[in-house]
């Protein structure tokens, strides 16, 4: 009867973290599978594997197999395994012969005790998610969306086995905005041993509008135009999500000026947003004779005015 080092085993260090030890398992579990694997001694080194795991895999158990590991050099310890092994063609230790070395060694009985018949812990599944695409203009109601989605089913190795298709009607509410996450409990992938199943988060991305540029709840939106309405001030319609306004633009304007609409942005819980109309003065395409006197004639009467006069000053 002998106490293997499992670490060495599992070809892992005493000060490794479960993680680490996880994915050596996994690893080497998916190597030596019988049923896989072309290794000649593939059978029996996964069962020392699978052996390893059983011990280092649990925290107590772990814990409690170092204790034995340092005392195995020990005369007592010694003198329990060769009496053992006169009786016993066993290679490794079993649960009874913990729990018989832990009574001898130790003087009490092993905590590895009846653990044999207890349940294994609660896991609860993990979590999954997907981004959605969502309109500007949906984003400003409630509405219902059909989504598909794979659950993940994995394997004792923590592989993707097969892929299980879903579809759900959710609910979106008004007022998302890029980025945004929205939980849908325990439709993630199934908990194991009773745990309870992972969520599903929906992240929302806002799909990009030809119009509309999204800053935070406002909205921006490029207006054209043309030098006269610049010039004079003029009313013209301009859209919004929902429908169509009329804007003043004051006499005088300039081009890049932001002139806002109260509450014609994003909705939310609090407010409304704003939506920004970003002037921008636009030239005709073509000049004709008659319009370049025209020109010519607004230049000699503001002949004083130099836009660039700041540049002098610096």
């Amino acid at each position: 009867m002998e106490l293997k080092d499992y670490y060495a085993i599992m070809g892992v260090k005493p000060t490794d973290d479960m993680k680490t030890i996880k994915t050596a398992y996994r690893r080497l579990a998916k190597k030596y599978h019988p049923d896989v694997s072309k290794e000649p001694d593939a059978e029996e080194r996964f069962k020392e594997i699978a052996q390893a795991w059983e011990i280092l895999g649990d925290e107590q158990r772990r814990a409690e197999y170092d204790e034995l590991w340092a005392h195995r050099n020990d005369p007592k310890f010694k003198q329990f395994t060769q009496h053992n092994n006169s009786h016993s063609n066993q290679q490794s230790f079993s649960q009874e012969d913990f729990d018989d070395l832990y009574a001898s060694f130790f003087g009490q009985g092993s905590p590895f005790e009846g653990r044999h018949s207890r349940q294994a812990p609660r896991q609860r599944g993990q979590d999954l998610e997907i981004e959605l695409p969502v309109f500007l203009e949906e984003a400003q109601e409630e509405h219902k969306r059909t989504i598909s989605y794979h659950l993940p089913v994995y394997n004792v190795f923590g592989m993707i086995e097969k892929e299980i298709p879903k579809t759900l009607n959710v609910k979106i509410p008004a007022g998302v905005v890029d980025g945004q996450r929205i939980r849908l409990k325990g439709q993630g992938t199934a908990g194991e041993n009773g745990g309870e199943n992972g969520d599903l988060w929906l992240t929302i991305r806002i799909a990009p509008h030809p119009l509309f540029d999204v800053k935070g709840h406002d909205l921006e939106i490029v207006v054209p135009i043309a030098p006269w309405e610049a010039a004079l001030g003029t009313k013209i319609a301009i859209p919004t999500l929902k429908d169509k306004i009329l804007l003043t633009i004051p006499p005088a304007s300039q081009a890049g000026q932001r002139l806002r609409i109260k509450g014609k942005g994003l909705v939310s819980k609090q407010k409304s947003g704003d939506l920004y109309a970003i002037l921008k003065v636009v030239m005709p395409p073509k000049v004709d004779e008659k319009t370049h006197s025209l020109w010519q004639q607004l230049a000699e009467a503001q002949a004083d005015y130099n836009p660039r006069k700041n540049w002098e000053n610096k």
